[in-house]
């Protein structure tokens, strides 16, 4: 299915010179990944824009097959001629407070740790498996550069008018004010929210069939590891649109 977009007005503006793009919750699709990222490469060759940059809206892994290659693509860096801003998600936080807790197993493993313990170990875990031994097997196949990208993601980020987190923002707060928890976790009050956060908030998290696109926010979460469908914002200048890769 190609992958293609309209163009619309935005309610914000992105800095002159630059071309955006955000991509929402990969959760171990790296076939998708690979896809979506060709399909950015090729669509910024279209542009005039001469600063081109990709930021990534968190959960990297768990849930899909693929989270060792996921992290090893996003750690290598990117291409000639952009630049990639890589932020944190609940589910990292989620790994790392395994890889230091492991009494926090039966959390994570209930929300797809599972899929990224049998991509980094090679096996799922097993009904009658201890915690810290899942813990030892994970800390001794976790390359030293993907324990370095996951200590060094970061909550949120600022592009022009757009502001890019993971899960979204706590209404009545300022922006440079919320919490990392906030940043990670939130979804009601954020969701619900029609007043304005100050900036546009571009955020991943809540699954939903097709983008969010409201004067406020901006949600790409497609469900990639269940639906096959991984989305990317695209703007530029006072205009935005959506990527998609597909199964």
């Amino acid at each position: 299915m190609p992958a293609t977009y309209q163009s619309r007005a935005s309610a914000a503006t992105a800095p002159r010179g630059s071309r955006l793009y955000a991509i929402g919750d990969v959760h171990g699709r790296i076939d998708l990944l690979d896809r979506l990222l060709a399909l950015i490469e090729a669509d910024a060759a279209t542009s005039p824009a001469a600063r081109r940059v990709v930021v990534f809206l968190g959960d990297y892994v768990d849930r899909g097959p693929c989270s060792r290659q996921v992290i090893d693509r996003l750690a290598a860096g990117p291409p000639p001629g952009f630049e990639w801003i890589a932020l944190d998600g609940n589910h990292e936080a989620m790994m790392r407070s395994f890889l230091e807790d492991p009494s926090t197993a039966p959390a994570w493993l209930r929300n797809g740790g599972d899929a990224t313990l049998a991509s980094y170990v090679g096996a799922s875990p097993r009904i009658g498996d201890i915690p810290a031994d899942l813990r030892g097997a994970l800390a001794e196949a976790l390359p030293g550069a993907h324990l370095r990208f996951l200590s060094r993601l970061g909550p949120s980020h600022v592009e022009g008018g757009y502001f890019f987190a993971h899960a979204g923002v706590r209404p009545g707060v300022a922006l440079e004010s919320q919490s990392r928890d906030d940043l990670l976790w939130i979804r009601g009050p954020f969701l619900d929210h029609e007043g304005s956060f100050g900036r546009v908030v571009v955020h991943g998290h809540s699954i939903a069939p097709r983008p969010v696109d409201r004067h406020n926010r901006i949600g790409v979460d497609t469900g990639a590891y269940a639906s096959g469908r991984l989305t990317a914002l695209v703007a530029e200048g006072d205009w935005h649109g959506f990527l998609a890769a597909f199964d």
